[in-house]
């Protein structure tokens, strides 16, 4: 389960085994880890920062219990209704998410939904919440996009960039250089991750932070799932850009709204 990648423009090459120990016979793989690993950072990073804003250490911990299968279920969901064509021929696969096939979308509005039920039941601030969530959450997919890296999955088209990424490619049927778009996505997450950690820090409102999550998410899938190969689609349309400009959208409106109501005359009613 070995894969050999290489940056040719870089001077750099790799040899990644999908594989990283195994279990009374089962195969613990990369990704897993990996996935696991920034999930860690973002729970971490969720912690630390609800200390400052006065929201107890064992709230994270309810919504990481509730969140994280929710996502996991939302994301397949997500995924096998995409391909429903396939997956109503073959329902007992709906179920082999070891197969592969988790889309991060779909984790997302679920987790948000279990979240907000969390909260409305709880009667935790929930705008605060997502604020420091949303942080974590671009945390963690900035980590989780390595897990591609390793499974030499989620690239682009082919390339002449310095920064190319040589690989053999089912997607091509040979060896190709191509955006090394996980990266992209990798860099554009943590970015984002650390403008908003500091703008948290600035915020007038609760739910500024979670709305410009939108926006900044929203913009840099769109871009770069256009340069992927691997796009689950709608028609001919990409469904992730769909759902990235609807989430653009939505940051923008609400983030506008949260702009009017905090500049609101005193004496208006």
């Amino acid at each position: 389960m070995s894969n050999s990648v290489g940056f040719p423009g870089l001077g750099l090459s790799f040899t990644l085994n999908r594989v990283a120990f195994s279990i009374f016979g089962q195969n613990i793989y990369w990704y897993a880890l990996i996935i696991c690993f920034g999930i860690l950072l973002a729970f971490l990073y969720a912690v630390w920062e609800g200390k400052r804003e006065n929201i107890k250490s064992d709230i994270f911990f309810d919504i990481l219990i509730i969140c994280l299968p929710s996502a996991i279920i939302g994301a397949r969901l997500y995924y096998v209704f995409s391909k429903w064509d396939y997956y109503s021929q073959n329902l007992l696969q709906i179920f082999n998410i070891r197969g592969g096939g988790l889309a991060i979308y779909g984790g997302i509005i679920a987790a948000v939904i279990a979240a907000v039920i969390y909260c409305r039941v709880k009667k935790v601030n929930m705008m605060q919440l997502f604020d420091i969530c949303s942080i974590g959450l671009l945390i963690g997919q900035g980590v989780g996009r390595w897990g591609n890296f390793v499974n030499v999955e989620a690239y682009g088209y082919e390339t002449s960039v310095p920064w190319g990424m040589q690989i053999y490619s089912d997607f091509y049927g040979k060896v190709t250089t191509v955006h090394p778009t996980f990266f992209y996505e990798s860099v554009w997450n943590l970015v984002g991750a650390v403008l908003l950690a500091v703008l948290i820090r600035h915020k007038k409102q609760d739910g500024q932070i979670f709305w410009l999550y939108f926006i900044w998410y929203g913009i840099g899938r769109f871009v770069i799932e256009g340069l992927r190969t691997d796009s689950l689609m709608f028609y001919h349309l990409r469904i992730s850009q769909i759902v990235a400009v609807l989430s653009v959208i939505l940051g923008i409106i609400m983030s506008i709204y949260l702009f009017l109501r905090e500049n609101k005359p005193k004496n208006e009613k």
